[in-house]
């Protein structure tokens, strides 16, 4: 969430910044009605003031003096409620529109509303060419049964699959070699629960933005994650953390949930857009000068990362009407995947400055003992379920056997899934 101080110092900061994201809000009306609020809320407080000082007289006084005493405080009262009532009602009409508001844009983003509007900062070079004819994953990996989502689709309904075999046990491989790779960075593993309460999706800026795309259990009132960004930001909800113990640095595992609404007919074919994926996700807690250096920091990590996997890369800052909700500034790592012949999104980390901590109320005292919120950033480590796919499509071999990267290879106990 945006701190209110905006619409109030800076208007026109906000407004170029919502301009950017392609959204169109009335700011001045918005400050309007912020006004109209604090006004009436002031009215009322007076009124209340007002009501005890006559209070105060009345043990004084005696007769008709003392009853007409009472029946003016007795009015005093009524006016504050009703001056409290409206003043009430205003601030809820205020916060429904101001928590849907996203963060501020950083001026580094580039401008631009699709996602063809990202701008390319760095690459792993020129493309190899294959002496062969590429193959996607689906194909691939159904001939070597490692794939299967046919069946899934009887189990369970389109955009899910079965990872069998030795592509099960490289996803394992995978993931442990990540987080022993975050360790020597002093990423703390953490496994996070993935059914959460609204407060969580409320406080990291999913909710009420991309409520549709999160699954609910309603029995319950609990929400399967999309991302385990959510749990370890609301891990430290409602705390004061200690200027010491920053930067916090996490390394989340967790099963992932989306419900892909507004995308159907985009990406159906093999694994890569599904309703179940696991992840492993960085998340850091850091004081505010630090986030834009943080946010470069989660970025190499996941450079070390698909650059040791060895399939060729490329880093693109996203455009400000791109961003999600929260996010003030975008990297996304794109693999190149020759089934595709293409560049897809594997990896991306975002910059969210104080969004999610002032609604998390997640704060630190700093070196003059003042309550300050923190800042949080996020990065994907690894994007399971995509890598496997850059991984089989970039180590596949004229045979239709996939190789296994060298990197993993201690992990996975085998060289090639064949």
């Amino acid at each position: 969430m945006l701190d209110v101080a905006l619409l109030r110092s800076d208007r026109h900061v906000l407004a170029s910044s919502l301009e950017r994201r392609g959204l169109s809000v009335d700011v001045d009306a918005l400050a309007v009605l912020d006004a109209s609020r604090r006004e009436l809320r002031a009215q009322a407080e007076e009124l209340r003031a007002a009501q005890k000082e006559l209070g105060k007289s009345i043990s004084k006084l005696e007769g008709s003096e003392k009853e007409s005493v009472i029946a003016e405080a007795g009015e005093l009262a009524e006016e504050y409620k009703t001056k409290l009532g409206e003043a009430d009602e205003l601030d809820e009409r205020f916060q429904a529109q101001w928590v849907t508001l996203p963060n501020l844009t950083d001026p580094t983003a580039p401008e631009g509303m699709e996602e063809e509007d990202a701008v390319e900062i760095r690459s792993s070079g020129p493309v190899p060419a294959l002496d062969f004819e590429a193959k996607d994953h689906l194909d691939l990996g159904s001939a070597l049964g490692v794939i299967d989502v046919e069946r899934a689709a009887k189990v369970s309904g389109s955009r899910f699959g079965f990872i069998k075999g030795k592509l099960a046990l490289l996803e394992f491989a995978l993931v442990r070699w990540a987080m022993d790779a975050l360790g020597e960075h002093n990423f703390e593993p953490v496994l996070p629960p993935v059914l959460v309460r609204h407060s969580a999706l409320y406080g990291t800026g999913f909710f009420p933005s991309d409520a549709e795309q999160v699954y609910s259990v309603p029995a319950d009132d609990l929400f399967l994650v999309g991302t385990s960004e959510v749990p370890l930001a609301a891990m430290h909800a409602d705390e004061i953390l200690s200027r010491d113990e920053l930067p916090i640095r996490y390394a989340g595992f967790s099963t992932c949930f989306r419900r892909e609404a507004g995308t159907y007919g985009k990406d159906t074919r093999g694994i890569f857009r599904v309703h179940q994926f696991d992840k492993v996700e960085m998340f850091s807690f850091v004081e505010p000068d630090q986030s834009s250096d943080e946010h470069e920091y989660l970025l190499e990590r996941e450079l070390e990362l698909v650059s040791a996997l060895g399939f060729p890369y490329r880093v693109v800052n996203v455009a400000a009407g791109d961003l999600g909700a929260s996010a003030s500034k975008k990297y996304d790592i794109e693999a190149w995947f020759p089934g595709q012949g293409r560049y897809r999104e594997i990896t991306s980390t975002s910059n969210t400055t104080d969004y999610q901590a002032r609604r998390l109320r997640i704060r630190f005292k700093d070196e003059e003992g003042k309550n300050r919120l923190v800042h949080t950033v996020n990065g994907t480590a690894v994007a399971v379920g995509r890598t496997l796919i850059a991984i089989i499509e970039n180590y596949q071999t004229a045979e239709g056997t996939v190789a296994v990267p060298e990197v993993l290879r201690p992990y996975a106990g085998f060289d090639v899934i064949e």
